[in-house]
């Protein structure tokens, strides 16, 4: 009888979600480039791009930059790589881009937001995009959001980088990865006048400089480890608008090629997302086991109503996700491995917050932080 109850607790949640009016795992807030926008005047605009040991990228996303359009400006914060960053940046512009030496970091500050905060004090143009170092531009995408910007009357708007997904573990779990961040924080409420609903991806976000000043620049955010969402959330607590959208014409060129990559990289944050609460780590594990586990177990039950129910949670289940992989370009049948993809994600949860009880924290790019 429990498990007949949990079984329809898992299909009830998915069917809520399929038909929840905001649409959660619905594609249709996405934005890309047009080849022809791409000899624009774009002098309003200043590319900020912290840099940390991104030799093997940078030049590779300089290129996207050049090919945006006339006159864009570029400041390249080095945040004082190991390698080669700079000096091959250096070589991608004779004029108009700026290469600042990154100072140390001071306490309280995560390495990214201390590199746009050293950068941002630079800028003196009405429009400012911050690039991460690995995003490439497809051209016409920079001319396409500042359009969108003014058409819309926004103050921030953002695009989710197209991931890299070549290798198996990359089409198991980086479309996942999206699908779920949607779930989290679905585009259409943040893109609204909703104010407790804010969201932005960070790797390629053009924003209104009066706006970032107005809020307190980087400073207001600076001790932030999902510094996108927080930056979200300043501008529309400082009385702006947001727009968040996926695309195929910002790329991510990092690989994540095998399992522990893309694990490290979800623990990072995981638990800080549930505010280190272990009360929202259990309510989250009591509701992804009947979403993902049971779906699965219950077609094994002896109860003709548990396998009716289990069988319709994976069907719902699986056409959540059918449209961001379509959107990805990917199978569909990628979407029979769900209920494995949903107990990995729950799994890098745990180890995010193992990690944080062991005194360990997030890690990244050589650093430890809180």
């Amino acid at each position: 009888m429990l498990l007949t109850l949990l079984t329809f607790v898992g299909a009830a949640l998915w069917c809520i979600i399929l038909l929840l009016p905001w649409r959660p795992w619905s594609t249709r807030e996405f934005l890309d480039g047009e080849p022809d926008d791409c000899n624009e005047d774009l002098s309003n605009i200043t590319v900020l791009i912290p840099a940390r040991n991104e030799a093997e990228v940078i030049q590779a996303t300089l290129a996207g930059v050049m090919a945006q359009g006339r006159d864009v400006k570029v400041i390249l914060v080095d945040d004082q790589s190991e390698d080669k960053t700079a000096a091959l940046a250096g070589k991608m512009f004779e004029t108009d881009i700026k290469i600042i030496s990154g100072r140390p970091l001071p306490d309280g500050w995560s390495g990214k937001l201390w590199a746009l905060h050293q950068g941002f004090h630079q800028v003196d143009t009405p429009l400012v995009l911050l690039l991460d170092a690995d995003i490439e531009l497809n051209p016409g995408i920079l001319s396409r959001l500042r359009r969108e910007m003014m058409k819309r009357k926004i103050h921030l708007i953002s695009l989710m980088a197209y991931l890299r997904m070549v290798s198996p573990w990359e089409k198991l779990l980086m479309p996942a990865f999206i699908y779920f961040f949607k779930l989290l924080y679905p585009f259409h409420l943040s893109n609204s006048a909703h104010g407790r609903v804010a969201a932005a991806a960070g790797g390629c976000i053009l924003l209104r400089t009066d706006m970032l000043k107005a809020m307190g620049g980087f400073s207001a955010i600076r001790g932030q480890l999902i510094d996108d969402c927080a930056l979200a959330r300043k501008v529309k607590s400082t009385g702006g608008r947001t727009w968040i959208g996926l695309t195929h014409s910002a790329i991510s060129l990092r690989a994540y090629d095998g399992p522990g990559v893309i694990w490290h990289m979800v623990a990072r944050t995981a638990f800080h997302q549930l505010r280190y609460s272990i009360t929202l780590l259990l309510l989250l594990t009591g509701v992804m086991i009947p979403m993902f586990g049971l779906p699965v177990a219950g077609l094994l039950f002896p109860s003709v109503t548990a396998g009716i129910l289990s069988l319709c949670a994976f069907m719902a289940m699986m056409l959540g996700y059918i449209p961001t992989l379509k959107f990805y370009r990917l199978s569909w049948k990628w979407a029979f491995l769900m209920p494995l993809i949903g107990i990995l994600f729950l799994a890098m949860t745990w180890t995010s917050a193992i990690r944080f009880w062991r005194g360990k924290g997030a890690e990244w790019k050589g650093r430890a932080y809180f």
